[in-house]
């Protein structure tokens, strides 16, 4: 177990998926955190009030659109503003869309290298200056195996998880000789909103059942046959923000089932 008492964590993209599972391991370890994303405000709620009454730590949110500098930046100052601090950031938000790379829409291309490549870096930005005053920080980017390998029709995807492993590389090296890490981690298949549409799309154009297409999307990739857990990635965030993890500096750490042994 991790002791995160006192710490402030600040997770994108946190409303579902990975980034709701990352804010509640977080937060069961002891920090207070901020959650960010769109979708129902009820069902938002609940799961800020719930994170508070289950664990005992603070849990604010903001839906802030991490698609422009002005909402990045104005999203960290506003979660440094309410928690008091930034001790951890989770760079998770994503999106995704396909199309062969001469017919990709030109809007996705710029929406997709805007919140998931410019957004980490304008957050980065942002909250270094804070960590450095707190003497201690952690900053984790979820990249992807398609931060290492790549994919067709996913041009735009590809080349933001790739940029963004490079990003990390060098927030790592800029804070080498500081009580700061950067990592990256590369999962594969994780079973979310995001890749249940894949699947769907998969059963409609090929008219098999959703379990088959599930099945046909890991084969394809996956040798374990199985999706990585949002928990898992959690678990591993966890671990790099214990002190056993001070020496863990631009690494990227895949969780793909073999993906990317092949």
């Amino acid at each position: 177990m991790t002791d995160l008492k006192g710490r402030v964590a600040v997770v994108t993209g946190s409303t579902s998926g990975i980034g709701l599972a990352v804010a509640r391991t977080l937060a069961k370890n002891g920090a207070h955190v901020v959650i960010n994303g769109f979708g129902d405000a009820a069902a938002i709620e609940t799961e800020r009030s719930k994170i508070e009454k289950e664990f005992g730590v603070k849990a604010f949110y903001n839906g802030a659109d991490l698609s422009t500098e002005e909402g990045t930046k104005a999203f960290i100052k506003d979660a440094i503003s309410k928690a008091g601090k930034i001790d951890i950031l989770v760079n998770n938000a994503g999106i995704q869309h396909t199309s062969p790379v001469d017919q990709f829409p030109s809007d996705k291309w710029n929406l997709i290298i805007s919140l998931m490549l410019s957004a980490p870096f304008w957050a980065i930005q942002e909250a270094l200056p804070a960590m450095r005053r707190n003497g201690w920080g952690r900053i984790v980017n979820i990249a992807s195996v398609h931060g290492i390998v790549a994919s067709v029709n996913k041009a735009a995807y590809v080349a933001a998880k790739h940029g963004l492993i490079g990003l990390t590389k060098v927030v790592a090296l800029e804070t080498a000789r500081e009580p700061i890490t950067c990592n990256a981690i590369c999962p594969g298949w994780v079973h979310t909103p995001l890749v249940q549409k894949q699947i769907d799309a998969i059963a409609a154009r090929d008219g098999i059942s959703n379990d088959e297409a599930k099945n046909k999307l890991l084969s394809e990739k996956q040798p374990s046959g199985e999706f990585t857990r949002p928990e898992d990635i959690a678990s591993m965030i966890l671990f790099l923000c214990s002190e056993n993890a001070q020496q863990m500096r631009g690494s990227s750490w895949v969780q793909d089932g073999g993906w990317t042994a092949q």
